[in-house]
């Protein structure tokens, strides 16, 4: 074959293959503010929960407001470089994991290659902070790959020191069940007092968190975990909706201390709330942003003024499966 014409294939092929798996990740750079110098990588892949949108929302104002550098990844689709939340098996750009300084996570049921799983294990071991979202809990089901080194991560695992898998491990909480009746009734935070016992720098200028997605039922976390908030269902899915006190109140936010084998002792904080409509809460969003502030020895600049007002529009989608926009690319979501 002429050498010309082999070049020119060599290069539609590449040109082919970019066009279908397109932009692989969103980064935003900050610019002036405490987070200055600071990566912090946020990881979107549930199917349900709309994290595909909440992500890139927090990326945005963790970047344009406080300075840090945000990498936000999705689950997308290799065969045409959509971002599909139900497609289980490829987070591309976990590699930026080299580089972090903190993970947020909001993922659910992934089965993800050893080599992209190997980039979480790495930064676990190095004793950085992670914070978990939601489903994040039960981040991760290895129903075909379960002789892969991290299949012991499966939310039902069975394996010595990894019983209840990689939520329990590093967050202290599997999948329980929901507590609330899920698409029924929403989730009020129980704040009032909380700061002035236990004056915790996350919960600075948090006042009232309300959403539309139910309480989860906790009733394994380990001694070593600070609750500090609990939550109460709401009889309906609005706001205004009167608190069902015939229920149990359960913890919806904690911190906890993790490590893993031959790794450093990190630090975790969880909570329970996070679909992308919770995060029309401005204090869920001061939540989420005091708590990455606190596990990066940031708690100097936590202020109870601090601007966590959205970067640009966020209209957040309904939760529910299958109900995510379809034909998105990563770049639509910049």
């Amino acid at each position: 074959m002429d050498s010309s014409i082999r070049f020119l294939l060599v290069f539609l092929c590449v040109s082919v293959t970019s066009l279908v798996s397109g932009q692989q990740y969103l980064q935003f750079e900050g610019d002036k503010g405490p987070g200055l110098g600071k990566h912090i990588v946020l990881v979107a892949g549930d199917d349900e929960y709309r994290s595909e949108e909440s992500m890139p929302m927090l990326g945005k104002i963790l970047a344009h407001r406080f300075g840090f550098k945000t990498t936000v990844l999705f689950p997308i689709d290799p065969e045409t470089g959509d971002v599909v939340p139900n497609y289980q098996t490829n987070i591309p750009g976990l590699e930026n994991l080299e580089t972090a300084d903190l993970m947020i996570m909001l993922i659910r049921f992934r089965e993800l290659p050893d080599e992209q799983a190997q980039y979480i294990d790495n930064f676990l071991k190095s004793g950085k902070p992670i914070i978990g979202l939601r489903t994040s809990t039960h981040a991760f089901a290895y129903q075909k790959n379960k002789n892969s080194p991290f299949a012991k991560w499966d939310w039902m695992s069975k394996t010595e020191g990894w019983e209840r898998g990689f939520g329990q491990r590093i967050f202290g909480e599997t999948w329980v069940n929901h507590h609330g009746v899920h698409g029924k009734e929403g989730t009020r935070a129980l704040l009032d007092g909380v700061q002035q016992m236990n004056d915790h720098p996350v919960l600075r200028g948090v006042k009232d968190i309300w959403g539309p997605s139910d309480v989860y039922g906790i009733k394994n976390l380990p001694s070593d975990a600070q609750i500090l908030i609990y939550g109460q269902s709401t009889d309906g899915m609005t706001s205004g909706a009167p608190l069902m006190w015939e229920k149990a109140v359960m913890p919806i936010a904690w911190t906890k201390p993790y490590q893993l084998e031959g790794g450093k002792q990190g630090m975790a904080f969880a909570s329970t709330m996070g679909a992308s409509l919770d995060f029309e809460s401005e204090d869920l969003r001061r939540l989420i942003i005091n708590a990455s502030f606190w596990l990066l020895n940031l708690s100097e600049s936590i202020t109870e003024e601090m601007n966590v007002d959205y970067v640009g529009d966020y209209q957040p989608t309904m939760f529910g499966f299958d109900s995510f926009r379809k034909g998105m690319r990563v770049e639509d979501f910049n």
